[in-house]
């Protein structure tokens, strides 16, 4: 766990120290080489906050070190076909540099179990890239593995086509 006072909260969009720290923390990770190294644009900032707050659907989570933001997490509620029941996927995940391998990213997703569990979630899911070793070893840790239905017809892998 961390060595100082870590505070996590479910953001309220509508608060304007959740909306500033959630861009403040969501841009840090774009312009990091995990999140494409390209800051957000200027559209992404002014709209995401409310993008996010009418979609009932999606939720963030936010740690903070004192007034400071210091970790995010988005998540998003989709629908288990075959379980009949809610999933939630962690969409972005970000801890500042400084306070990497502090537990933070343990402390987000706990929270983000604890909600996908009010919403009777069948599962948890989440991508991450490959050479991300450090975020790889935590969710290994926490119990995340690559998903299969079968072994004899491998793991699931993740596309993407941009529209």
């Amino acid at each position: 766990m961390p060595d100082f006072a870590i505070n996590i909260v479910r953001a309220d969009y509508a608060k304007t120290t959740h909306a500033q720290a959630i861009l403040y923390l969501l841009d840090h990770y774009a312009c990091s080489l995990e999140g494409g190294a390209t800051p957000l644009n200027t559209e992404t900032r002014e709209n995401l906050i409310h993008a996010l707050s009418i979609r009932p659907h999606l939720f963030s989570v936010l740690a903070f070190e004192g007034t400071s933001p210091v970790g995010l997490l988005n998540g998003i509620e989709s629908f288990s076909t075959f379980a009949a029941m809610p999933v939630i996927n962690i969409h972005d995940i970000v801890v500042l540099e400084s306070h990497r391998r502090s537990g933070i990213g343990a402390l987000l997703i706990a929270e983000t179990e604890a909600i996908a569990r009010e919403r009777g979630a069948c599962k948890l899911t989440l991508e991450v890239l490959e050479g991300n070793t450090g975020a790889r070893a935590l969710y290994e840790k926490l119990g995340f593995a690559p998903y299969q239905l079968d072994p004899a017809m491998g793991s699931a892998y993740f596309l993407s086509k941009p529209l």
